[in-house]
Order: structure tokens, then sequence, then C-alpha cells
């Protein structure tokens, strides 16, 4: 995979990407469906788990991994990617990018329906994107209104979309967990986060919404009327909802799931299930995603709005050992914000060194007395080795004067918290979606610093200079300059700990052998499903 990440990183990539796909090629589509060429089994159902529980199955309305998990089957993008991150067809049959990477232009798929049996036309996509998109869809809701000059149905099956100026990472935006296609006659002149659509979610995907029965499982039936003939070959998909990492690992030893994404058991049963007879391995899949494990600062109040404090909490903690002793070595230290297998990625940034001692000097300098303001470490709930983090966070902080406890919370009062800066401190991951404009800005630029959402620019962190780099990074055609941009930024980031990065993530996928095709582009386990079967013994 990492190989892989490097060759799409090369410095040609943005301009030869640009050109090269003024128009979306049959021979991309022949590569994409080469596949289902393959003589599948039809019928059966999937089992696997969703860990945490997610609050909503509308990716528009929420960007949390449970969500896109399953998400990803009731919905579909226009795109999507293949694993070097080439856009693929979805919703879009093909497409094309004026000379001037100001007009790109999609010809939609024929005889697409919802799954209420309404037609998916042009009108849907504008109104996807420039209505409900614009309005709840935080990252794609940035990038919207920062660049997009307007969006057009030039016929129910043709969509023009104009941008203010060039900004190459455009084209890497359309899959189903960032440009997710939301029904039009359901939600157009509706509150779209209280719609009633949202309990029961209407897509175009290979699955429809069957059951949720809440703290137990969540069942998707195949769409007798997918676009795709012939597809999907499964009947059924059942995530269950199982708390205990440890009765996670049972149910796929004793064959009741049949899929394990990363995170549903903890890393140390790894190695043990991987072992098991009939069981198939994968890192595949996150190419899109590289996640990073981050430790957000509330930088709004004391201790944390000072930068020597930040440092210090930088120097206490050993990433190496986080990633070692609490992740079982499925994973690296990080260096930049930026994963290390992504575009623009800058190995020469100085880093913070594991160093009680520097940290104390560090909060000498700072003039805080950090024990006056106590904080609170708002858990996720994504499982055993992330409690375990916590916990060490704990007890490397208490030694340097600082009071802290931990708070529980589920996956739903997490994002609800979070989104509205309700927190001292919390430890998550987020996605890097290909590009730094795309997955890593959002983090960090002042005009994102905006309530309601978790994967925002939620701690506060505000440098004009930072946000120029940024803007004149986004929309530079010049790889080789825009390299010395994103260079620049990470620096500045790292040294003002705008966010404290911990570790990029290895996710792995176990699976039994019988299933097919489960894994075959860059956004992995989001992906729709649609080519999946099970082989029948």
């Amino acid at each position: 995979m990492k190989r892989t990440m490097k060759s799409v990183g090369s410095k040609t990539r943005i301009r030869g990407s640009l050109m090269s796909m003024v128009i979306a090629a049959a021979a991309v589509v022949a590569g994409f469906t080469s596949t289902s060429a393959i003589a599948q089994t039809a019928g059966g159902t999937l089992s696997g788990i969703v860990q945490p529980e997610p609050p909503i199955l509308v990716s528009a309305l929420n960007s949390q991994a449970p969500t896109q998990y399953i998400a990803g089957k009731i919905y579909q993008g226009l795109l999507t990617y293949s694993a070097d991150l080439k856009p693929q067809p979805e919703l879009a049959k093909s497409w094309k990018i004026s000379p001037d990477g100001l007009t790109y232009t999609f010809e939609l798929q024929s005889g697409v329906k919802w799954h209420d049996g309404k037609p998916f036309t042009s009108a849907d996509v504008v109104f996807s994107i420039d209505k409900l998109l614009r309005e709840v869809h935080v990252r794609t809701r940035a990038v919207i209104n920062k660049y997009m000059a307007s969006i057009r149905a030039v016929n129910d099956t043709t969509v023009e979309i104009k941008l203010k100026e060039p900004f190459p990472p455009f084209i890497s935006m359309f899959e189903t967990g960032t440009m997710p296609m939301m029904p039009k006659h359901l939600y157009e002149g509706t509150d779209y986060r209280n719609n009633p659509a949202n309990q029961k979610p209407i897509g175009t995907g290979p699955f429809m919404f069957k059951e949720w029965k809440k703290g137990a499982y969540i069942k998707l039936a195949k769409n007798p009327n997918y676009w795709k003939k012939g597809k999907p070959y499964l009947d059924e998909l059942v995530f269950y909802v199982i708390p205990d990492s440890a009765s996670r690992a049972v149910a796929f030893e004793k064959g009741d799931v049949q899929v394990l994404r990363g995170g549903d058991v903890d890393n140390v049963d790894v190695k043990r299930l991987r072992a098991l007879p009939n069981v198939e391995y994968t890192t595949k899949g996150w190419e899109m995603f590289a996640p990073m494990a981050s430790m957000l600062l509330n930088e709004r109040k004391p201790p944390f709005n000072n930068v020597k404090v930040r440092q210090a909490v930088m120097h206490a903690l050993n990433r190496k050992l986080i990633v070692d002793n609490i992740f079982f070595g499925m994973g690296k230290p990080a260096v930049s914000p930026f994963a290390s297998s992504t575009l623009f990625f800058d190995k020469n940034i100085p880093q913070f060194e594991f160093s009680l001692k520097k940290a104390r000097e560090e909060i000498k300098a700072s003039g805080v007395d950090v024990g006056q303001y106590p904080i609170k470490i708002l858990s996720t709930s994504y499982g055993a080795n992330w409690d375990r983090l916590d916990e060490y966070v704990k007890q490397m902080l208490e030694p340097l004067g600082f009071k802290v406890s931990i708070e529980s919370a589920d996956a739903g009062t997490w994002a609800a918290r979070v989104g509205n800066w309700d927190f001292d401190m919390t430890i998550t991951y987020t996605y890097q979606y290909g590009d730094p404009a795309l997955g890593v800005e959002r983090l960090y630029v002042a005009r994102n610093i905006v309530k309601g959402t978790p994967f925002a620019n939620v701690q506060g962190y505000n440098n004009p200079q930072a946000d120029e780099l940024w803007t004149k990074a986004g929309v530079t055609m010049d790889s080789a300059e825009r390299q010395k941009l994103y260079s620049e930024v990470q620096r500045i980031l790292v040294n003002d700990v705008a966010n404290a990065n911990l570790f990029e993530i290895e996710f792995p996928t176990l699976y039994r052998k019988n299933v097919k095709n489960l894994v075959t582009s860059a956004i992995g386990l989001n992906e729709s499903f649609d080519n999946v079967s099970i082989e029948k013994n």
C-alpha cells in the first residue's frame, strides 16, 4: 500500500491528472468493472460489526466512521476511486474537465432510481451539492463555498460545475462519504437535520434500509431495482452492535460475523484471529483516508491557550510507546499533520522528542500554573485501545502538575460535545481524503471554526500566516510550488501544536476466505458492496 501511495504522490500527479481527466476514458470503465467478469455466487447474508453504534445513517449529516461504513451501501457518489486514487465511474458514467481547470461536466448513468422508485436525475445532483451539502456537510461545504461559482443541470443526465479558480483536488471529492447524492424530492424545503427520511434513509445504492434495532443490529436488504444489472449479489447485510471487544472477537471466531473492520477488536487480538483457518487479512482500502490519530486541545481557554503548555504536552508523550505498546505496532508515530503516505508530506519537519524534562521546562516557561485548571479527557467510544490511550495521557500529564480526569461518552454524545466545543481534551482520528486541501486543511483554517461538527477546526486554532499558505497551496497548479507551501504549513502547525498529532493508524480488515471482492478500492469497506459475494462451501 505504501508503495502505491508514494507513486500517487509524485510531483507530476496534479498537473498530469488534470489533463488526463479531460475525459473519462472507456478504458477506466473497463478496468473498474473487470472483477464482475468473474462468475460469482448470488445470495446469502454478509454479517459484520458496527463499532461504535452510529447516531445516524446519513453520511451527509455525519462523517463519523461507523456512519460512513453503513451509509456507503445506501447512498452513492458520482465517482469512486481506485487504490491509486484515480477516479472511477459510479453515478456518473463519464466526466470531463476543461483545459483551464474551471469547468467540470458529468454525464450521469441512465436508469438509476431512488429506493422509493423515483428517478435519479441531474436535479438531485444540483440540489445535493448546491443546497443540502452546502448547508450541512462541513468538509464539502467549506470547499463549495470557497471554490464553486455555479452548478447547473444542462439536461436530465448532464451536470455542469464551474469553479471560481482552478482547484486541482476537486476531482477527488465525489466519493460517497464526501459528496453523497441525496433525494431532492424528500429533502427540498425541509429541515435537513430533522427530516423524517433520516430515520429510514433512501438512496440509490445496492442495499436498502430494512431495520435498526438499537443496541443490537442494523439490517440492509438487497435493492431489487438496482441500476447495475445483476447486482448486488448478496441478499442482506447485517451489522451487529456488540459493545464488548472480547465478545466481538468471539463472534468472529464462531463465524457469527464474517468481516471485522479495523477497530472492531482490540489490536492484541488481531494476530490470533488472523491465524485462524480460512481467514484473510489486508490493510488495503485506506488509501483515500490515511487515518491520523490526534489529540485535540481546546485552545480557547487555559491552560491550552498557551502554546508552551501545548508543546509541553507533546514532549510528555512517548508516541512510539503508544504505537508499539497500546496499539500493538499497528501504525507509526506522526511526523506531521500530513500522513507520510499522502501527497506533500515533508519528512524533515522538526519533531518534539519525548522528554519529561523538556516538558517541565516548557510549562515553567509558559508561566501557567496548570494545576489551577483541571482538565477532563472526553473519551471516544472506539474501544479498549483508545481507553488505554486516555489512561496513558492522564498518567503522563499528572506528574507535570496537571489535574486530569476522564469522562466517557457514546458516539453521539461525543460528536455533539466536540462539535459544540464542550471539551478540554479529546483523542480522535480523522481522514485525509487524498489531498491536504480536502482532508487536512479543514482542521486548521480559521474559516472552519464552525459549531456543529466534530470534524472541523474544533480546537479553535487561528494563525493568519498558515491560513494564507493554505489558500495559496490549494489553488496552485504547480506541484513543486504546492510542496513548498505545504512544507511551510507543516512546520507552522507542528511548532504551534495546532493539534497534538500522535500517530498514523494502520487498520486491518479480517474476513472469511469465502467472502469475495470485499476490498477493491481506495475507500475500502465504505464501498457499496455491490460486487461482494459469498462463495458457497
